[in-house]
């Protein structure tokens, strides 16, 4: 990692210039965003024609089913994906749907991991996008709104499974009657500390600091039972705290852990929760690590027991790049990629020795993972290697898995079968990510030069200037959002003289910031609708310059500024 000593901008990601090295393979990068878009809609329309309000489509038999707790759940997962693409008027629509049709008053048994990162996450992120799609939003938002609303009707459901003596939740919960009695203790790490980005969140927008509390209070068990050599075991009993299984690794049942321990320490300028990310990526360097590839080991002695990847690994070079250790993700990434070629997708376990998938692993549930890495390292690096993993990714799964009724889970990357299922996280993630790395101009990638200033019950707030978290279900949190409901000014604002020099060279003194145009919602400003509802959100609030303008809090750590998505510490 490198050190920055530039300005501090609060996490915004700045612009490279575009490469000639895409164009120089031939690569027709907006040929490619296009039928990505394309991808999304032939999934998306038979989902809402076959399936809906079931969960998820099953693409073979153009029908529904419930998987994660009757929550319409794909319809959710798509909602911001709606907006990067552009389409605004559905976003509208989808809206007005889930707040009329969508209860979490049920007698459902649900996973409190998914139900947070798809439901909470996805409801989250469609709020603070709300303005910028259109939406009518009312009084005092962001600080309140009925998808905000909904979020925290859904967190609640979950908070009984939190109540151990460790703090660690189990893994159930039913959404009526809270944890059953017969309820199993044994947890997976990632189920356990995977929600200070939505929780904190939540409690940043509402006030309530019981969901930060509860997540704080997850991820600091984990860490105080970690092994003697720093590893973390694969499932814990969260009444105990005894480890029930011992294989450490940053793959299935433990990644978003260390995920949302980086991502947490960006969103909320956690010191903490950085130097715990580190110290644990230390020790799977020095015991996971062989050859850029991370293998399973004891988390007590350290010594090899599985000595394969599994595709879910495939987001650590996009978490590396976000730490700023750009050389080391694109060494691993690139093991990965072979693997990809070599089958034409990831199979969910590989066995490195032998170069080959694993006996009942073969599959490929169309994942996003190895595409979330080219992403984060393509605006790092802009190596159009990582264009190309892009290209073959919408070659192989258009080919394998593409069906009259959407995209199918390929059961077998040997033979390509098809299993009768299609994930929603195929619309929240595998195909965001796709369109995001094929459109660097959409507003997602926004590098702070263009920002909204609202006003909300304590403030001005500024909102919109990029820096965007992707929780683990790529739903993007605003992370200024969480300074604009804060009844008291805790922090003092390190760049407030650089944002009113950008305003003293505006010709105006009124603060009516022009949008650069966006990409996705470009294409679709044909329609009329779509066109009105942009302008409705494109207001913007009159106030002097003496007021604050910043949302964005002095970074309280050594991070100083996220480039390019990554964090560069004084200390390295």
């Amino acid at each position: 990692m490198r050190r920055f000593l530039g300005p501090l901008l609060c996490l915004l990601a700045l612009r490279l210039p575009a490469s000639s090295g895409a164009a120089a393979r031939g690569l027709d990068v907006a040929s490619y965003r296009e039928r990505v878009r394309a991808m999304f809609y032939h999934a998306y329309e038979h989902y809402l024609e076959s399936a809906f309000p079931y969960d998820e489509l099953r693409p073979l038999t153009c029908d529904g089913q419930d998987t994660w707790g009757s929550f319409s759940l794909t319809l959710i997962d798509a909602l911001d994906t709606l907006l990067i693409l552009g389409n605004v008027s559905e976003f509208q629509r989808v809206v007005n749907v889930l707040q009329e049709g969508v209860d979490f008053d049920i007698d459902v048994n649900a996973s409190v991991f998914e139900t947070n990162i798809r439901v909470v996450g996805g409801l989250l992120s469609a709020h603070l996008l709300s303005r910028k799609a259109g939406v009518e939003v009312e009084a005092g938002w962001p600080c309140s709104g009925p998808l905000l609303r909904m979020a925290e009707e859904a967190a609640r459901k979950l908070l009984p499974a939190f109540q151990t003596p460790t703090g660690m939740p189990y893994g159930t919960v039913n959404l009526l009657h809270g944890v059953n009695p017969g309820e199993t203790p044994v947890t997976c790490t990632a189920g356990i500390g995977t929600f200070i980005v939505e929780f904190a969140t939540l409690s940043h927008l509402t006030g309530d600091p019981v969901f930060e509390d509860v997540a704080r209070k997850a991820l600091k068990a984990l860490w105080k039972n970690r092994s003697d050599i720093g590893l973390v075991g694969n499932h814990i009993d969260v009444i105990t705290a005894k480890w029930v299984a011992q294989d450490a690794g940053i793959g299935a049942g433990v990644d978003s852990y260390f995920e949302y321990l980086v991502k947490g320490a960006i969103l909320l300028q956690d010191k903490e929760l950085m130097s715990m990310f580190l110290e644990y990526n230390k020790a799977i360097k020095n015991y996971t690590k062989f050859d850029d590839w991370y293998l399973w080991v004891q988390m007590y002695k350290g010594t090899v027991s599985m000595p394969v990847f599994q595709s879910l690994e495939a987001y650590w070079p996009g978490l590396q790049s976000l730490i700023g250790d750009v050389d080391n993700a694109m060494r691993t990434f690139l093991n990965y990629y072979t693997v990809w070629k070599q089958f034409g997708g990831l199979p969910e376990f590989y066995n490195i020795p032998q170069g080959y998938t694993v006996d009942k692993r073969e599959g490929y549930p169309l994942r996003p993972e190895l595409i979330e890495s080219a992403m984060y390292l393509y605006r790092a690096t802009r190596d159009p290697t990582l264009l190309e993993l892009g290209r073959d990714a919408v070659e192989s799964i258009e080919k394998i898995s593409k069906v009259d009724c959407g995209f199918a889970t390929i059961k077998d990357l040997r033979d390509h079968r098809l299993d009768n299922r299609m994930e929603s996280f195929f619309l929240a993630e595998t195909i965001k990510y796709l369109y995001l790395l094929f459109d660097p101009d959409n507003f997602i990638h926004n590098d702070g030069s263009d920002f909204d200033v609202v006003v909300t019950p304590y403030g001005e707030c500024v909102l919109n200037a990029g820096g965007y978290i992707f929780n683990t279900e790529a739903h993007p949190i605003d992370p200024a959002a969480l300074h604009c409901c804060r009844k008291r000014r805790e922090e003092q604002w390190e760049v407030e003289d650089l944002m009113r020099e950008f305003y003293s060279r505006k010709k105006t003194k009124k603060f009516t910031l022009k949008r650069a145009p966006d990409h996705g919602e470009g294409e679709n400003a044909k329609d009329s609708q779509d066109a009105s509802s942009e302008k409705a959100g494109e207001k913007r609030n009159s106030k002097k310059s003496s007021y604050s303008l910043l949302s964005c809090p002095s970074q309280s750590f050594n991070s100083k500024l996220a480039v390019l998505g990554q964090v560069f510490l004084d200390n390295t």
